[in-house]
């Protein structure tokens, strides 16, 4: 796994802001391609999936 592609990916992905970052959660959980990760392979798009719910899920707490 190239650790690298997937940070970028993950930053990029960030950088879209916490609604587009729910979005792409949603669509790959529902198994949508998506055009930002046509790079990665399957075990770096679940890598990035779960990083994004990690980051996520600090926003997402209740307070």
């Amino acid at each position: 796994m190239d650790s690298s592609k997937v940070n970028q990916c993950i930053e990029a992905l960030c950088s879209n802001g916490c609604e587009a970052v729910r979005a792409t959660i949603s669509n790959l959980e529902s198994g949508v391609e998506l055009e930002q990760l046509h790079d990665l392979e399957k075990n770096e798009i679940t890598t990035v999936l779960n990083e994004l719910k990690s980051i996520m899920s600090v926003y997402d707490k209740p307070r």
